[in-house]
């Protein structure tokens, strides 16, 4: 599968969900679950979003590394998906600046703009 149709196939809240079972890794779901709470998501939701946050927001850095995740891995799309919700995660759970804000990049998520 292109990484443009996995894309694509993330941002349905169905598929995304059942990519993120198929993962098979509790510890990552333990996570999203919790961060699905704080946000008010569904896992399904959260994965969605995740990707599509990874696709508007990703540093070039972080999609060399995504890439190269790719390149070394038996089973690209698992690579795919564990490295953007991973990205997701950190952004999520990282301290927010001082100038307030969201890792939506909207500029605060609490209806402040």
């Amino acid at each position: 599968m292109q990484l443009g149709a996995l894309l694509t196939r993330l941002s349905d809240e169905t598929d995304a969900a059942t990519a993120l079972d198929a993962l098979g890794d509790v510890v990552l779901l333990a996570q999203i679950q919790a961060l699905g709470d704080e946000h008010d998501e569904t896992p399904g939701e959260y994965v969605a979003n995740a990707s599509r946050r990874y696709a508007a927001l990703a540093s070039d850095e972080d999609w060399l590394a995504l890439m190269t995740a790719i390149e070394r891995a038996e089973d690209p799309g698992r690579a795919v998906i564990g490295k953007m919700l991973r990205w997701a995660i950190a952004r999520d759970t990282a301290p927010v600046p001082e100038t307030g804000g969201c890792s939506c990049g909207s500029g605060g998520c609490d209806g402040h703009s």
